[in-house]
């Protein structure tokens, strides 16, 4: 695998950035930032679960979401790089495939739910139609500690 570029090592700290939104909301804090080919920011998510009371409105839904809406040019998110802070579930990860997204970089492993590596590779499943170039691990620590804040005392 080559060495994550420091692009991309800035999109997860966007990702951080937007990821602190999800606390004022009591949701787990989890940033996504979509761009495009060129680099140019598309979308930025946090969760939105316990704001929303949608069950699937994890931020990298919803950075799909509104990325496709931005484009205006249907479901397809080809050349689209993905900055997550953590390691996404399965329904993520099977969106993320869905929407041809070309790679993914995201920041701490998550490994009870993680669908990248984890648990499962979903990304990368030689029996689905399409697959992601994935980095993982970009700022891992900085990723967790935000996470970890959650479950404190």
């Amino acid at each position: 695998m080559t060495p994550v570029a420091s692009a991309d090592v800035a999109l997860v700290r966007r990702a951080l950035e937007v990821a602190r939104g999800a606390m004022a909301t009591g949701d787990i804090p989890v940033g996504a930032v979509l761009v495009d080919a060129n680099g140019v920011e598309l979308a930025a998510a946090c969760n939105a679960r316990e704001a929303t009371g949608d069950p699937t409105a994890h931020a990298e839904l919803l950075a799909l979401r509104a990325g496709a809406a931005r484009l205006g040019i249907g479901w397809r998110l080809t050349g689209c790089t993905l900055a997550v802070t953590v390691e996404p579930c399965t329904m993520c990860a099977g969106a993320l495939v869905a929407a041809r997204v070309e790679r993914l970089i995201f920041g701490a492993w998550e490994p009870k739910t993680g669908a990248v590596g984890s648990l499962w590779d979903v990304v990368r499943d030689r029996r689905l139609n399409h697959r992601l170039e994935v980095y993982g691990g970009v700022l891992a620590e900085e990723c967790a500690e935000l996470l970890q804040r959650v479950w404190r005392p």
